[in-house]
């Protein structure tokens, strides 16, 4: 990949093929979209469709937390584990943690350090996320491996939401919400060369 994603997308495109489910829509097909607005999304589904990952895509209102995620998204498969995404730094800023969890869970980020191996574990920055993930707030995502082309962020991912089905997951955006199974985000992070680090996340007492 590693010309930058943001550059992979080429001048042609071919259209969506969509299903219709109530009121939202469900993308089954991973095809290139010339009539999607955002450069990072239209990036993104060209990454998936070139190396044939499977998806179901939910589109709905920007959300920003998990509540509204729960009051705006509509239903996602059952089998599918809902997640929410920490993007972390330590003292100095030289390290860089994208940590998913599922999204009830209450991350003990204190008791993180000794797991990561770090002081003064703390989250980063409006900033920082641009600068090696490519998002904004409200949009953090596991999917951020898709920028980090120089393998900066460390990748560590619960061993519930690895061990799930399938996982839901924003597309670099806030807008839209894919359902992945596991053995296609695995091929994802094997695509990026990235090392997934699986944990027992600890969680607050």
């Amino acid at each position: 990949m590693q010309a930058t994603l943001r550059q992979a997308l080429g001048a042609n495109g071919s259209t969506h093929v969509f299903t219709q489910r109530s009121t939202h829509v469900v993308l089954r097909l991973c095809i290139p979209c010339i009539l999607w607005s955002n450069e990072k999304a239209m990036d993104i589904f060209q990454f998936l469709s070139d190396h044939n990952i499977i998806y179901e895509r939910y589109d709905h209102p920007p959300v920003f937390t998990c509540e509204e995620a729960t009051r705006l998204c509509p239903p996602m498969p059952k089998h599918a584990i809902k997640t929410k995404n920490l993007f972390l730094r330590d003292k100095k800023g030289k390290r860089h943690f994208l940590l998913t969890v599922e999204e009830h869970k209450r991350v003990d980020v204190k008791a993180l350090e000794s797991l990561f191996n770090v002081t003064k574990l703390s989250f980063a920055s409006p900033q920082r996320l641009e600068k090696y993930l490519g998002v904004t707030p409200g949009s953090v995502t596991i999917l951020g491996v898709l920028n980090d082309n120089d393998h900066d962020v460390e990748v560590i991912v619960d061993r519930e939401v690895w061990e799930a089905e399938a996982v839901c997951c924003h597309p670099l955006i806030n807008t839209s919400t894919l359902v992945i199974a596991q053995d296609m985000l695995a091929k994802i992070f094997h695509l990026t060369g990235h090392d997934v680090q699986v944990l027992d996340i600890p969680v607050k007492g």
